[in-house]
This record gives C-alpha cells, structure tokens and sequence, in this order.
C-alpha cells in the first residue's frame, strides 16, 4: 500500500556525531536510513528532512521551522536521558518540550519512548534487569493499546526488535500505557502533552533482521561482558545466523532456531506502527492545521 500525501516529515536523529562515526567504521545502519526508507515507500511523495539534534554546535529547529513540519520521528540513541547535564541530552529535551507545545505529532522508538516520557515530565532510570536486547519476547497489548490507533492490527502478543539498558519508570500525565512484557514494563506508549501527541515504543519496528544482526555484531564486547555469550565469536555466529534468515526468511530451520515468526520477518505485521502513525496522527493533523 502507498499513501499518496505530499507530507514534510522530519527524522530527528539522537545519536551524537562521534557514535554516527563508530557506526560507520562498525558496518552499522543508520537508524534515520532505515525511517527513511519506510517513509519512502510507504509515503513516496513526503519530503523528507533529518536533523542531527544531538550535535551542539547545530542550530536546533525554531518555532516556525517546527511548524512547518507534519510529524516528527525520533531515532534511537546511546545517550542516557537522566544524564541531563549533558547539553546533547538537555538540548533535545528543550527540543521535545517545544514541539509538545506547538502540537506537531511525534513518532519513534527506544530513546524515543524515554523522551516522550521525559519531556511530559515522566521519569526514566536504568533497568535493573539489564540489557534487553535482539528480540523482545512477549510483548503484551494493555487493554489500552487493544483499543489504541497505535497498535491497531497487531496482534495481541508479539516479539519486536530491541537493545536498550534502560527503562520507563514514571508515566507522566496524560500517558496511557500500551503494550508491556517481562523485561521491560513500558513497552508501548500514547503520550499526551501541551497541544502534542507521542506515540512510542520501546522497541524498534523499523529494524529488520539484517540491521539487527549488524548491531549485534557491533555490540559484540558489551554482550559478551554482561554474559549473554561467552566469546565474540558466538556474537558473530548469533549475527550470522539472523543474517542467513533474512537471505531466507522461510527457513523453517533459522526460524526454530532463532525463535522467529512472522511477526519479526513480516514487514506488513512488523511496521505497523509505523504505517498507524501516518495514517492516524500526521495526516488526520495537517486537515486540522
């Protein structure tokens, strides 16, 4: 399905410079790339911008230059957001509390979730679990996201792309908490503030399972020093093998092996988020502007 509007979407990109490089000498993707590659498809006609809202010697986006925008996504980052005396931290929670105020429509995933959260006054600190990461088993709709526009059309319970340490510990008011799992209670969120609307996730629909086998791959020190492998090379067969499965998703073998359905190979199931963001915020929004 394409969606024929001409929208102006902004993908806000969290990491700070000195990690964009690490990914590029990693072999890592770039998350803004991979939003921008579903909006393409999905919304060919969108203009489509990216901001680097981590880098302090970058202009953040004015007043007007907000308004001008349908929607705003927000990537993923390996900053922590209760570090708030990090300016590359402080700037974007400015950032966000702005757009919060003006009443754009904001879409995203991991830091996401924690900055929608954040800058609606909500709290968020470092799981005690630890590091969640490759899949997210068993995430739950709540009632709420049963009836939500969010997760319209996912299933009730379902696995998503994930790599995160910390974790939602506060809602703030006007949140409504939407999926759940084991690991990590807020899974899924709607966030009202000001005259704005998040919706996030903890999770990464926009992933596949090639990006994720990459990041793995580059995360293999970490994973190995929180005993989740005991070598690096067992990352890298573990990456191996989610990178066998995307060259052949209907391998009944990888599958079982990796545990993996189609609700992470499946674009249609696994970017539904995506798609129920455009359909239900951003373009019902710009009738209303």
């Amino acid at each position: 399905m394409v969606v024929d509007k001409a929208l102006s979407i902004c993908i806000l990109n969290a990491y700070p410079k000195e990690s964009r490089e690490k990914f590029d000498r990693s072999n890592v993707g770039h998350p803004h790339d991979m939003y921008r590659d579903f909006l393409s498809t999905y919304v060919p006609r969108a203009k489509v911008d990216i901001a680097f809202v981590a880098d302090v010697d970058l202009p953040l986006l004015s007043d007007d230059e907000i308004s001008a925008y349908d929607g705003f996504i927000w990537t993923g980052s390996d900053l922590t957001i209760y570090h708030t005396d990090d300016p590359r931290v402080a700037r974007q929670i400015a950032l966000a509390k702005r757009i919060y105020d003006i009443g754009v429509p904001s879409y995203g995933s991991c830091w996401a979730i924690q900055m929608a959260v954040v800058a609606a006054g909500g709290e968020v600190r470092a799981n005690p679990k630890g590091r969640e990461w490759g899949i997210a088993r068993g995430i739950t709709q709540t009632q709420e996201g049963k009836k939500s526009l969010l997760l319209q059309g996912k299933p009730d319970r379902y696995d998503g792309f994930i790599m995160h340490l910390d974790e939602v510990t506060k809602l703030p008011s006007g949140a409504t908490l939407l999926a759940t799992n084991e690991h990590t209670h807020v899974q899924a969120v709607e966030v009202k503030h000001g005259k704005g609307v998040f919706w996030a996730t903890q999770y990464h629909p926009e992933y596949n399972l090639y990006e994720m086998a990459r990041l793995i791959a580059a995360r293999d020190e970490p994973l190995v020093r929180e005993g989740f492998f005991a070598t690096t090379d067992q990352v890298a067969a573990y990456a191996a093998k989610m990178l066998a499965l995307y060259e052949n998703p209907s391998s009944k073998e990888l599958r079982a092996e990796l545990k993996v359905g189609d609700d992470i190979i499946d674009p249609v199931i696994r970017q539904q988020e995506m798609r129920n963001w455009i359909d239900h915020l951003v373009i019902p929004n710009t009738s209303n502007r």
